[in-house]
């Protein structure tokens, strides 16, 4: 047996003073230390290199320390690290709001930046509810949103889950309350949407989806015809469309945003993730001409009262303005392709296992669901992908693949080889 690895100082003295996240501390595993990272690898402090198959968190959509990323980020620290966008103004964050407008559905003409996504759906609700307030609409405040929906941690987005199974169960007697159902699937349940819709459309500020893919609630998939059906649902009640693109942008589901597979476009799209390539926090919320001019006045009470300190950052916008570049230059919608080709191949031996209920694939995103596993049995897979030398972090239910853009087809297969051995 190979001998324990030896716990680096700073890791001996820091552990007992940080608090990590989504992590009951009494029992965690160890986190591993690491000293670098490249591309679609992970290089651990006693030598060990892991092939990232979750892209931390899904953001890192370039790899580690793309060059061109990395050019720009040390160009921009350099001259300019911070400025306050009140008041101020300076030339990435600027660039970066015109090129946004650009490439994401048509009628977005206006760009709200903040630090994370979940900022991001707490601006969205605000531009939305601030909407109706501003036409002297003071009944319309409330949200509809959908299981195993999953919009972030801060109160607003937490509001915007499952009450009854989401992991912010703890803060149900804090957060305000929305209309929380089930996405319809077919004529009936559309009919029951539909119905309810129109029944308490005069109290709905806006509604809010992960459209065609429900991230951290579980990996849910639906159609591009479902979304599309909620989409004109929601216009013909006047409610306000806001798409939660924070995991989906960025080419994930296999177009540039998942919006443009329904082929709708809507009010209110949040960004976040991917937008930098992974490289520092920064979020979007874009809006259309018609909620923005619903907060001119010579009134200055009916402006957006919100502006994070570091809101626009240069540092952060000169990384998305790089990442951007990258998705100009290079074949990313191909690579997207060609994963999730690879994905459906490789994925399918593992509907064999008496413990998985389903395989299911939707461009770069692999998932493999698993029955009704117990919490001690998902840390014991993670523990498992470790010693094969991946880094992929099952939860809830489901085992899921979720790599940079530019993964190898080599280290693909390395990642869904790992999924079937520690099944079998």
């Amino acid at each position: 047996m190979s001998e324990k690895p030896a716990i680096a100082e700073w890791e001996k003295e820091g552990f007992g003073h940080i608090w990590l996240p989504y992590t009951q501390m009494k029992n965690c595993l160890m986190p591993l230390p690491v000293v670098s990272a490249s591309n679609c690898s992970i290089k651990l402090e006693d030598g060990r290199e892991l092939i990232d198959g979750i892209a931390s968190w899904w953001s890192a959509c370039h790899g580690y320390s793309h060059p061109h990323i990395t050019e720009k980020v040390i160009r921009q620290i350099k001259k300019l690290p911070h400025i306050m966008l009140g008041g101020l103004a300076h030339e990435q964050a600027y660039i970066l709001a015109k090129r946004l407008t650009e490439i994401v559905t048509p009628g977005l003409e206006r760009v709200f930046f903040s630090d994370s996504g979940s900022v991001a759906i707490e601006v969205a609700m605000k531009m939305a509810t601030q909407f109706w307030f501003n036409k002297e609409n003071h009944k319309k405040n409330k949200f509809i949103c959908f299981r195993n929906g999953y919009h972030g941690d801060t109160m607003g987005p937490m509001s915007l889950t499952d009450p009854d199974q989401s992991m912010h169960k703890a803060f149900n007697n804090y957060m305000p309350k929305q209309y929380v159902v089930d996405i319809p699937n077919d004529e009936y349940s559309f009919a029951e949407f539909s119905s309810l819709v129109e029944g308490i459309k005069k109290t709905v500020a806006g509604i809010v989806i992960e459209p065609l893919v429900q991230g951290a609630g579980g990996m849910k998939f639906h159609s591009a015809d479902i979304l599309a059906e909620i989409y004109r649902i929601c216009k013909k009640n006047d409610i306000i469309f806001i798409a939660d693109e924070i995991a989906t942008g960025f080419g994930r589901t296999g177009s540039m945003f998942a919006c443009e597979e329904a082929g709708i476009s809507p009010d209110i799209m949040c960004l976040g993730k991917a937008l930098t390539g992974g490289t520092c926090g920064l979020a979007a919320t874009l809006a259309t001409k018609e909620i923005f001019e619903a907060f001119l006045s010579d009134n200055p009470d009916t402006a957006l009262m919100h502006g994070p300190t570091f809101m626009g950052n240069p540092i952060a916008c000169a990384a998305a303005n790089a990442s951007l570049d990258l998705f100009e230059k290079e074949p990313r919608l191909e690579q997207i392709n060609r994963i999730e080709e690879q994905l459906l191949e490789e994925l399918a031996s593992c509907r064999k296992f008496s413990n998985v209920i389903d395989v299911r694939i939707k461009g770069a995103i692999g998932v493999v669901q698993l029955n009704k596993p117990s919490n001690e049995y998902i840390l014991e897979l993670r523990k498992k992908f470790i010693e094969k030398n991946v880094w992929l972090r099952p939860f809830g239910d489901i085992i899921y693949i979720m790599p940079a853009f530019t993964i190898s087809k080599k280290e693909l297969s390395k990642l869904t080889k790992s999924v079937y051995e520690v099944l079998s």
